[in-house]
């Protein structure tokens, strides 16, 4: 696939006193159910705001190949893949309520200034009236919160930080993809049984939002089965050599090393620890283990043979054997060449659940179509059964626990999967302390 087709398009829009340049949001002050960027013509612009430089890059580039599979089927081409498993049958193939699907990318940098500042454009000047994307939670929250601004809806992308459907949470945004809570509580009863009880744990952490999340959730889930957090360092998110940060790990008397790191982060730390003899050490009498709450295809790619073995959870595996998987999967290798990561696979479900809410609330003011989220249950997208909770806009599905595989067959198969943990599990309370400090408030159409 040509990189040419993940380039940043403008869309021109056409209406009345618009000329050949880029429009201005399309906001009718005069009329009551007015909202920004209205569409007026034959056309619909989304705006995919993904990580296309830096750390996750590589979860990026496949978010952007999701969207524009996503696209197409929406527009009607292609096989339709999820949206014909998908319960809901309000999508006819025929783009968002008979208008075409256009749509406009830009590049986040993993920064948070810039993901606004890119999100910002595609609103005020190519007239996006949803925005998607992103692999970092800084950046979702800084998004999401630009989107409330803006009177736009957000549909997160891959954004696993408590912050993002806790403190931060807003009625413009929507998450589809699990969080550190959920992670935590599918893997701490795996780690029990096969680490055991008497364990102490030296945990490295990426300092930003999701980090800090992460590390809260899995030490908490690990320390109520008898495990002991020795220490946690933060390290920053632009780092690259992580020696001098395991080190220390060697003196600590611990003997698990919870890698709290995503993206190329997790694949250089984890690479780091595996140089330093960590795996091939023995503390306290019992063999030394390494732990990745949060991983994907994508980085155990990158981390090679490092990643045999090591366990961590996922939001969805291209391996999984429900019929949503296997349209998405067949649509998308047939497209691409290669399986969808769990990356892709939340930015395309979003899509689709944007376009569905638009089509069942029959309009695309966000009001009317996050109330038609709310609430929402639905099947056929890859998860098994999964609701939208109304009280916090967070979807709850199944978790699955995995593992590098021992002896993989391809670059395809090197994580198995270890178990699927019904979403009982992973429910908590909209009110739990770990989500607790933020106000939904009331949605905002822009006008």
């Amino acid at each position: 696939m040509s990189n040419s087709k993940f380039t940043r398009r403008g869309v021109i829009k056409t209406g009345a006193g618009v000329g050949a340049g880029l429009a201005l949001p399309t906001i009718f002050a005069s009329r009551a159910s007015a909202f920004t960027n209205e569409p007026t013509g034959s056309s619909v612009t989304l705006g995919f705001n993904v990580p296309q430089t830096g750390p996750y890059a590589d979860e990026g580039a496949d978010e952007l190949r999701a969207f524009e599979l996503a696209v197409e089927h929406l527009n009607g081409g292609g096989d339709g893949g999820m949206m014909n498993t998908f319960s809901s049958k309000a999508l006819k193939g025929n783009g968002i309520m008979g208008k075409k699907v256009e749509y406009v990318t830009g590049d986040t940098q993993t920064k948070s200034d810039a993901a606004r500042a890119s999100a910002k454009s595609m609103i005020e000047k190519d007239g996006a009236v949803m925005i998607s994307g992103g692999s970092s939670s800084g950046v979702a929250v800084a998004v999401q919160g630009l989107c409330q601004e803006a009177g736009v809806i957000f549909m997160a992308g891959l954004t696993h930080s408590n912050d993002t459907t806790g403190k931060d949470k807003k009625a413009n945004g929507f998450r589809h993809f699990f969080n550190a809570y959920m992670s935590a509580a599918a893997l701490a009863p795996v780690l029990e049984k096969l680490y055991g009880k008497d364990r102490r744990a030296y945990h490295l952490t990426a300092d930003y939002t999701w980090g800090w999340t992460q590390q809260e959730s899995i030490a908490a889930a690990t320390e109520a089965v008898g495990w002991e957090t020795v220490r946690n360092v933060l390290t920053p998110l632009a780092q690259t050599d992580f020696s001098s940060y395991i080190a220390p790990v060697l003196n600590s008397g611990a003997d698990v090393l919870v890698l709290n790191h995503y993206g190329g982060n997790m694949v250089n730390s984890l690479t780091n620890a595996v140089q330093f003899g960590l795996r091939d050490k023995q503390v306290n009498g019992k063999n030394f283990e390494i732990v990745v709450p949060l991983y994907s295809e994508l980085m155990a790619k990158g981390a090679g043979k490092n990643i045999a073995g090591i366990v961590g959870s996922q939001n969805w595996d291209w391996k999984l054997e429900d019929d949503g998987t296997k349209a998405f999967v067949k649509a998308f290798g047939e497209k691409y060449g290669f399986p969808p990561s769990q990356a892709a696979q939340t930015c395309y479900a979003q899509t689709l659940l944007y376009a569905d809410a638009v089509e069942r609330a029959g309009s695309f003011n966000p009001c009317d179509v996050g109330a038609a989220l709310e609430g929402f249950e639905f099947d056929g997208l890859g998860n098994g059964p999964t609701s939208y909770r109304a009280a916090d806009h967070q979807c709850f599905k199944d978790v699955l626990v995995v593992r590098g595989a021992e002896n993989p067959q391809d670059e395809f198969h090197l994580v198995e999967i270890v178990e699927v943990t019904p979403v009982g599990q992973v429910t908590y309370a909209p009110d739990h302390p770990m989500f607790a400090g933020g106000n939904l408030g009331s949605c905002n159409p822009g006008a």
